[in-house]
């Protein structure tokens, strides 16, 4: 039988809520803490829209655990009584390849996942936007859409205390004792029976261990409005991600509220948590460039926001989740996979929380080298 009774959480994004979430099911007393308010709209979870989705190239341990987290996901919609998902579809416009097709077609196939390859010559009317010119080939999948973040944080922050979940805003954490189980959080000193560490971008601050492994990743996003010409085929777009030898891009179209989004693919590994949201030049440099490459009459775009954000990416872009020591663990997410597989993870670390997993296997299968 579980010895967990009382649980202290710290980090109020998606993967702290989850966390909180999946524990207050099972009867544990929770306590949440995050530095800022609640939710944080700097943290790395907030955001209009997200991808989710199965197709993850050569990553196919992730391939791998996507059903699994749709289901999980499937469990909060049951619980918070909203699904904030939509099913779009994802379709793959590669410029050059390096592997990635075929590993993913082969991972889709596995999991029953449909795809089909489109036709360049269908490009200019069902993707009148896309600049053809140096496309080699295209991939549509299903099993992929766009996941409304805002409004996921904001159904959890209101569920969780009628699950008994104590909400602390604004109450900053600044040391962990991972033996002890305790924090210190406002000058004082609060214990549980265990601790959990999902402070996103801030991760490493008070996990020493996952300084420099874990690192903050400063990345550029774009909100656009379309010009007249496109905007009937963005409204009907799916998700897009672009791929190339010079980077790649990824698109949610504006759906159910949101707006058109481009994002870089490529990670800074650098920046401080802390710094300004403001972009600067350098942050900038590289997505304009590639929007203007990839898609037609870019300069006809209006800006209607340009933001920096944080990921937490490590080298290999796997999850660290395990044991921290005695009483404490820690969750870091693995760039975008982060908000997708949330919930998933969580429930890994509840399990091994509870001592129905151990610390060496659930850092095995959040790392996605055992998807069992």
């Amino acid at each position: 039988m579980s010895r967990l009774k009382k649980a202290i959480v710290v980090g109020g994004g998606i993967a702290g809520l989850t966390t909180a979430w999946t524990l207050a099911q099972e009867g544990v007393e929770v306590d949440l803490y995050e530095q800022g308010p609640l939710p944080n709209p700097v943290s790395s979870s907030y955001d209009e829209h997200r991808i989710i989705r199965h197709a993850y190239g050569k990553l196919g341990g992730y391939a791998r655990l996507m059903p699994a987290a749709f289901a999980a996901w499937d469990a909060l919609w049951a619980d918070l009584g909203s699904r904030h998902y939509l099913e779009t579809g994802a379709t793959y416009f590669l410029r050059g390849d390096d592997g990635w097709h075929d590993a993913t077609i082969r991972s889709l196939d596995a999991m029953g996942i449909g795809h089909r390859a489109v036709p360049l010559a269908d490009l200019a009317e069902r993707f009148p936007m896309v600049e053809p010119a140096g496309v080699e080939r295209v991939l549509a999948t299903q099993g992929a859409g766009l996941l409304f973040p805002i409004r996921i944080l904001i159904d959890l922050v209101v569920r969780l205390p009628r699950l008994g979940v104590r909400l602390h805003a604004g109450a900053k954490v600044t040391a962990v004792d991972p033996e002890a189980g305790t924090v210190t959080v406002d000058g004082r000193t609060v214990g549980a029976d265990q601790v959990a560490i999902c402070a996103g971008a801030w991760i490493d601050r008070l996990v020493p261990r996952l300084a420099g492994l874990a690192v903050p990743s400063r990345q550029a996003v774009i909100y656009l409005a379309p010009p007249d010409d496109y905007a009937a085929a963005w409204a009907e777009a799916p998700v897009i991600v672009t791929r190339g030898t010079e980077g790649g891009l990824y698109i949610l179209p504006g759906r159910n509220g949101t707006r058109l989004k481009f994002g870089d693919h490529r990670f800074s590994r650098a920046g401080n948590a802390d710094d300004d949201r403001r972009p600067t030049a350098a942050d900038l440099d590289r997505l304009w460039p590639l929007l203007s490459r990839s898609f037609r009459q870019a300069e006809k775009y209006v800006r209607l926001e340009e933001k920096a954000c944080f990921y937490t990416v490590t080298a290999d872009e796997s999850f660290w989740v395990g044991a921290i020591g005695a009483r404490g663990w820690a969750m870091s997410a693995c760039s975008g996979h982060g908000f997708k597989l949330a919930p998933l993870m969580a429930r890994g670390l509840a399990d091994a929380m509870h001592g129905r997993t151990d610390a060496v296997a659930l850092h095995r299968w959040a790392a996605a080298r055992d998807a069992a």
